[in-house]
């Protein structure tokens, strides 16, 4: 990989990707929102473009031509908060890619990169359970699981390599959403007793510095039309991980489970294997539950001082 092209560079997990390629002698084209750059770093081999999603499709007449081979595509509108649950918003999101895709191939790129999901596999769990209401935020995951699906498709017939990285769940410094990790953590600094459900489902996380090294080494190494899942390689029973979180950051705290009810699919724990990534690609997770919280609480009381 010499020359990648990546969208949503300004948000949580494409600045990663990007400090991680450029740290690597990759030369980065990076697309931002509205041009918002904040996270985006200044540095020789990094070019910086502003388009939104819907203006993809034009994405070639704003790019200068030269030899790019690798795309990366991390903007996604709605990824947290109420938004998930957002239909239109959702098959958007879907189109996008697809327009992503096809200007890919256009910029001459021989590979194309998404920001995947362990949720697909959950959306898949959930129609297909009979009886099953499955939540609002499964509306988030058909919107990944079918930008997927047609992908594939459109990338056999334009003859485009589809590499399909699957997140389970990513946490870190510069991430603000609403999801589990931080609004633990924020309960934690307030001295607050997070409540949770029993926490038998099967879950797994992984933390920013390792989720950017192995996009790298995916875009490098993975084989095309497969799908890659990036994990700790330790899944295990949610309740398990926060009581690591607990232990790493606030021992002097009750984690109540039990008091919040379970509305949502568990996988088995088949379904978080991560072998054949590190297989293929050499990727293994070095940084622990625990000590990814620890960094992560940092980061938010920095926030707070500043």
């Amino acid at each position: 990989m010499k020359h990648a092209i990546v969208t949503g560079a300004n948000g949580f997990v494409g600045s990663a990707v990007v400090r991680e390629l450029l740290a690597n002698g990759v030369n980065v084209t990076a697309i931002v929102h509205k041009n918002h750059r904040d996270s985006v770093p200044e540095q020789n081999g990094l070019n910086v473009f502003s388009c939104d999603l819907d203006e993809l499709k034009e994405l070639c007449k704003i790019l200068p031509q030269t030899d790019y081979d690798t795309f990366y595509h991390f903007a996604w509108s709605g990824s947290a908060g109420q938004q998930r649950a957002d239909t239109a918003l959702q098959l958007n999101n879907a189109q996008w890619t697809v327009d992503a895709l096809r200007t890919a191939k256009e910029l001459g790129c021989g590979r194309f990169l998404c920001a995947g999901s362990i949720m697909e596999h959950e959306t898949m769990a959930a129609a297909y359970t009979q009886g099953n209401r499955p939540g609002p935020a499964y509306i988030y995951g058909g919107g990944k699981l079918i930008s997927h699906v047609m992908c594939m498709s459109v990338a056999a017939q334009i003859g485009i390599d589809l590499i399909w990285p699957e997140i389970t769940n990513a946490y870190g410094p510069g991430e603000r959403s609403p999801r589990l990790v931080n609004t633990t953590i924020q309960k934690c600094i307030r001295a607050e007793e997070p409540q949770f459900t029993s926490g038998t489902q099967n879950y797994d996380f992984v933390y920013i510095d390792d989720l950017a090294r192995a996009f790298r080494l995916i875009g490098e190494k993975g084989k095309p039309f497969h799908e890659y899942l990036i994990g700790s390689g330790t899944a295990r029973p949610l309740r398990q991980f926060l009581e690591e979180m607990r232990d790493a950051i606030a021992p002097e705290l009750t984690f109540r489970f039990g008091d919040v009810p379970f509305t949502g699919v568990d996988l088995p724990i088949s379904c978080f294997d991560c072998s054949e990534t590190e297989r293929d690609t050499g990727f293994r997770a070095e940084i622990c539950f625990g000590e990814g919280c620890r960094r992560t609480l940092e980061w938010w009381k920095e926030q707070g001082r500043q």
